[in-house]
């Protein structure tokens, strides 16, 4: 299919995830526009063959569909709604393709305060983190009316590697997505505190990495995020501040509900601890610097106290918004 015959898509939030699917996007044919408020996100996707503006009202009256990859509810709510927002230029019939971990409740009433402006919405959270984003390789988790995935179909085609369809109603999909964010946080959080355990115990840790690998305490977040720690390199790709929020929208709704949920408890409370010392803009396997007197792969020896990592940060926002998201 040509460019000219492609549905004309937005995306806003050039962030770790947002900046790769948009590029997916302009690979596979489609006429795309971006929006960032950071002059270096825009320069990078317009040398990618995108379209960038800095504020949603520029793209409005040019696309069809658009995915806010932002941080929450609430910042979808302000690039639709708000000052320089998408409507009202928005034109009626298009289709608004929700990217972020939010509340089921949350996306519910933003479908319907859009459906008052004949827009409407498609709750399409995504996981896979900003590499799977690049590759248009993610998995999306999606729920609405049939006919929109039929309208949004190349386009969810062009971002996934797979796309679940949840039913008809908004907030199935954010539902899912929060059970994963439950897992993904856990996981990370056992797998920090598996390794501190047993650097304190002597275990040399590549040895260690090697063993459980090849076991049965063996998990895809073990894996994937100890060789962060091995080797020394907290390079953000999903940061623990992503986990503060995450876990505490899984956190909230449980609570509102009256559902306990105690390892997600205790896996919130790491990762706080974690943002608190300093460490919210490191990779999400920084929590283990949490743990006191050991000596982890690449730092010096934390006898004194907690943490062993400074406060800086890498100094890169990673919420894929307007202001620039990355996920599990």
């Amino acid at each position: 299919m040509s460019t000219t015959q492609r549905t004309r898509v937005g995306v806003i939030g050039l962030g770790s995830m947002g900046m790769g699917m948009a590029t997916s996007l302009v690979r596979a044919g489609f006429e795309t526009w971006g929006c960032d408020l950071r002059e270096e996100a825009r320069a990078s996707f317009a040398g990618a063959g995108g379209h960038a503006v800095a504020t949603a009202a520029e793209m409005a009256a040019e696309v069809e569909i658009v995915l806010t990859v932002v941080v929450n509810a609430e910042q979808t709510r302000a690039v639709l709604f708000g000052d320089n927002g998408l409507l009202p230029g928005l034109k009626p019939g298009s289709v608004v393709i929700s990217c972020a971990t939010c509340a089921p409740d949350a996306v519910q009433a933003l479908g319907a305060d859009l459906a008052a402006h004949d827009i409407h919405l498609l709750d399409a959270p995504i996981s896979g983190g900003s590499v799977k984003a690049a590759a248009g390789q993610l998995t999306i988790m999606a729920s609405g009316p049939a006919a929109l995935f039929e309208r949004a179909d190349d386009v969810l085609d062009a971002l996934a590697a797979k796309v679940f369809r949840l039913g008809d109603g908004l907030g199935q999909g954010s539902q899912v997505k929060l059970v994963n964010q439950l897992l993904a946080g856990v996981h990370i959080a056992a797998a920090a505190e598996a390794m501190a355990y047993g650097i304190r115990g002597g275990c040399d840790p590549q040895t260690l990495y090697d063993v459980i690998t090849q076991s049965a305490g063996n998990s895809w977040m073990f894996e994937n995020r100890v060789p962060h720690i091995l080797a020394g390199d907290y390079t953000p790709h999903s940061a623990v501040d992503i986990f503060v929020k995450d876990l505490g929208i899984v956190h909230d709704t449980a609570h509102r509900d009256k559902f306990p949920l105690p390892l997600t408890a205790q896996a919130l409370n790491q990762f706080t601890v974690a943002s608190a010392q300093g460490l919210g803009r490191e990779d999400d396997s920084a929590v283990i610097k949490v743990y006191p007197g050991i000596t982890l792969p690449g730092t010096a020896a934390n006898d004194a106290g907690f943490g062993n990592g400074d406060d800086s940060g890498p100094g890169s926002d990673l919420d894929d918004g307007p202001n620039d998201h990355g996920g599990a």
